[in-house]
């Protein structure tokens, strides 16, 4: 008996000894996860509370403005002017605040560039998944993507010294009058500033599609250009249409290249050879200067940055549904 209770004693002890040494690495392990969970937490609450006071300093300011301004005269309104006159009896004192002139501009300059950006970009994304080597494919996608790292002012300055005279050139060769700052000048540089972003992503979900749609395809005797135009593509198409709303999200926010090449000046014209402005464009200038804050042109800066939130989030949440039903078709 005192033979199996020495027996049994030490076997106690250590299961007792082996317990209280793992107590403390559990209680630490419990207590960094706590700590990482709440810092989390903390995280994604500080981003959503900037986000609600981001849209609501915006909004609030946007309510200040429509009640100066009629929402219709702004939402509606064919002409921009919003200089305010010094004084009551000055010529164009309440100033304009038509927006459409706004949107028109912003509107030809976006689709000028994703005329640019959607041939070239779809067009490289379908060599580099499918033509090219992989020692080639290697060195060429990050030598594309590096068009996304240049700075906007430096595509500005591309613009202005190299495009605008190299389109009026070809204007005057054909007698078309190209102005010197155009909307198709803006346009084309920025689509050149948007092809590496649609041509990474489409070449993403390209490469995506499942093997054995390819392997479908050949068994039945398509060749690689039918195999692409017929089974890749069409397969791709959700997640190419997001690629290309989220361009169009960055093409509508684009800011410097539209200063330096298409200019300042707000013309009711669907031609991309005049000059046109755009929204984020007039949103700078009205904040720009000696302005009271509260005066009718500063707050037609804030309407105006509503206008083009709803109009990204939107994009945005079509290009999210779209590229979310692609996960679930291919997952």
């Amino acid at each position: 008996m005192i033979a199996e209770y020495g027996g049994i004693k030490p076997s106690m002890h250590d299961t007792a000894i082996k317990s209280l040494k793992d107590r403390p690495i559990a209680d630490s392990t419990k207590l960094l996860n706590r700590a990482v969970c709440i810092s989390l937490r903390v995280a994604a609450a500080t981003s959503i509370f900037i986000t609600i006071a981001i849209v609501f300093s915006v909004l609030l300011e946007s309510i200040h403005f429509f009640g100066i301004v009629p929402l219709n005269d702004f939402l509606f309104g064919l002409q921009w002017s919003p200089q305010m006159a010094l004084r009551a009896d000055q010529a164009g004192s309440s100033g304009a605040f038509g927006a459409i002139p706004l949107f028109v501009g912003t509107l030809l300059i976006t689709l000028v560039a994703m005329l640019v950006a959607i041939p070239v970009g779809l067009l490289s994304a379908i060599y580099l998944s499918e033509y090219a080597k992989r020692s080639t494919r290697n060195f060429l996608k990050p030598a594309l993507e590096i068009l996304a790292g240049i700075p906007t002012v430096v595509y500005g300055y591309f613009a202005i010294i190299f495009i605008s005279p190299f389109l009026r050139s070809i204007g005057e060769t054909i007698g078309i009058d190209v102005a010197a700052e155009s909307a198709l000048a803006a346009g084309v540089v920025m689509g050149i500033m948007i092809i590496p972003f649609i041509s990474s992503l489409s070449d993403d979900i390209i490469t995506a599609v499942p093997r054995a749609l390819r392997d479908g395809a050949y068994a039945l005797g398509s060749t690689k250009s039918e195999t692409i135009k017929k089974v890749l593509l069409p397969a791709a198409t959700p997640g190419i249409i997001g690629a290309v709303l989220l361009a169009v999200s960055r093409a509508i926010g684009e800011t410097m290249i539209v200063v330096m090449a298409a200019g300042m000046s707000a013309n009711m014209t669907i031609n991309p050879l005049q000059a046109v402005t755009t929204v984020t464009v007039q949103i700078v200038a009205l904040l720009v200067g000696d302005q009271e804050f509260d005066s009718p042109k500063t707050m037609a800066a804030f309407a105006l940055g509503l206008a083009l939130f709803c109009i990204t989030l939107m994009l945005n949440i079509v290009a999210l549904k779209t590229v979310n039903k692609y996960r679930k078709l291919y997952a």
